[in-house]
């Protein structure tokens, strides 16, 4: 792109088009993963969906290069394109709820924390995601989980409508009776079919919640496992908890005599009566006596903010994952090798729970392919040292090559590493591959939306 083509694209946008030369130039192509270096020749922050209209348009026309930034959290990078327009929806952020009807529409450029404080102030939550930093666009089009999955499902389950400019510059509201298709896709599809500038949720009424931290010496990893696999699916669905293998920080609320020490543990979030947190949560000692158990009720913001501080932008990391049904004895043993060479304080491994209230939602419903997982798996190499990116790197990947064929063989899409390749994105889909595939021709024939995990559009 000529000086010439980035003044052009000014004189039509209302917000600002930062060029290379320009001196929010860093900044602005600065994403969460510091892993990702790449310089887009324009990043436009839109204003509204009027700038959004124009910038697909622009880009269209001139046959330039495209990726979309919401919250910035890609783990490859997707939000980031070298020499292309990185169309930035940071602008558009801003939360609208209605309590009354148990809804909040939400701007494209919003994050999840954005979200959990405006509707916190009526009692209320949607489940999506664990930190409050990550972006509402990019996690919802994948399908989203967190906290509240078990009670209340994926992210998608609870979209009610989204508003998205389409590849040819067209504006559309997408729900189950207007372009029923297009929001089909939309719900775990990712980023190929447009973008969406506001996102309608339905709410539920969560307020305090009681956070949960139980933590294991390593050797018990085994027997925490093997008793995680059987009492998490048949605990009541107010209990949600993700296993992790982690070094434990070095602050509250752990004690410093466990500061730096590889454990495993899960992470609790309970959001029924809090007066019956400790008759829940009796069952913990049973693997064996807890290194560590921390209870305490809190709002729900806070549990979805805890790691912000912990995992801040700007970090090096590489990250892999994998759907599970079942955890099995093999998968124990290389979960057990991995966690003894966790390379990096902040490396770590989680399984999140997918079934409850997930598992009521017919298969073809949304384009989510794997509604039979019972657990989302990711292992994340995480270093402030771009020193260490290779070892995070290789560490991940080995970790995921001996793990994955204890996989259902595809993984959550915002889990796909850089380099997987297109087969991961297949596998990811399942048998919806080719509806999407279809949608992707009729909404995007050209495949504008491209800079994703990409769903080449359908043959004709």
């Amino acid at each position: 792109m000529d000086g010439t083509t980035l003044e052009a694209m000014r004189t039509v946008l209302r917000g600002p088009v930062i060029g290379p030369q320009d001196q929010e130039y860093t900044e602005a192509r600065t994403i969460y993963n510091a892993m990702i270096d790449r310089r887009p020749a324009a990043v436009v922050r839109c204003a509204d969906a009027g700038d959004v209209i124009d910038t697909v348009d622009f880009v269209r026309d001139h046959g330039l290069e495209l990726a979309v930034r919401g919250g910035g959290h890609s783990g490859p990078g997707l939000c980031l394109v070298d020499d292309g327009v990185t169309l930035d929806l940071s602008p558009m952020r801003w939360v609208r709820v209605d309590p009354s009807a148990e809804i909040a529409q939400v701007g494209g450029g919003s994050l999840l924390g954005d979200l959990d404080h405006a509707a916190h102030a009526f009692g209320l939550a949607t489940p999506a995601g664990i930190m409050s930093t990550t972006g509402v666009g990019g996690l919802t089009l994948g399908g989203g989980h967190g906290h509240l999955t078990r009670k209340y499902g994926l992210t998608i389950d609870n979209l009610l409508a989204a508003d998205v400019v389409l590849a040819d510059g067209s504006f559309v509201t997408a729900n189950e009776r207007n372009h029923p298709d297009l929001f089909w896709a939309l719900r775990g599809g990712g980023g190929n079919f447009g973008v969406v500038t506001s996102f309608t949720f339905s709410l539920h009424p969560v307020h305090t919640v009681v956070l949960g931290v139980t933590l294991w010496t390593l050797d018990r990893i085994g027997d925490v496992l093997r008793w995680y696999r059987e009492f998490l699916p048949q605990a009541p669905e107010d209990l949600n908890g993700f296993f992790a293998v982690l070094v434990v920080p070095p602050g509250p609320p752990f004690p410093e005599e466990i500061h730096g020490h590889k454990m495993c543990g899960v992470v609790w979030c309970w959001t029924g009566d809090p007066d019956q947190a400790d008759k829940v949560f009796e069952p913990v000692g049973e693997p064996g006596p807890p290194a560590f158990h921390f209870t305490a009720p809190m709002p729900y913001p806070m549990v979805q903010s805890m790691f912000d501080e912990l995992i801040p932008k700007g970090l090096q990391w590489y990250w892999r994952g994998d759907f599970f049904d079942r955890i099995t004895d093999g998968a124990i043993d290389v979960h057990a090798k991995y966690a003894e060479g966790i390379p990096t304080d902040l490396s770590t491994m989680h399984l999140y729970p997918v079934d409850g209230a997930a598992h009521r939602i017919k298969p073809g419903d949304t384009a989510w392919g794997y509604r039979d997982a019972v657990w989302s798996g990711v292992i994340g190499g995480i270093d402030p040292d771009p020193a260490n990116a290779e070892t995070i790197r290789q560490w991940c990947v080995d970790y995921w090559e001996e793990l994955h064929p204890h996989s259902m063989g595809g993984s959550y899409v915002n889990f796909i590493g850089a380099g997987e390749g297109q087969e991961r994105v297949r596998a990811t889909y399942r048998d919806q591959y080719d509806r999407l595939a279809a949608v992707k021709r009729a909404y995007d024939p050209r495949n504008l939306f491209h800079a994703n995990q990409n769903i080449e559009p359908a043959h004709s």
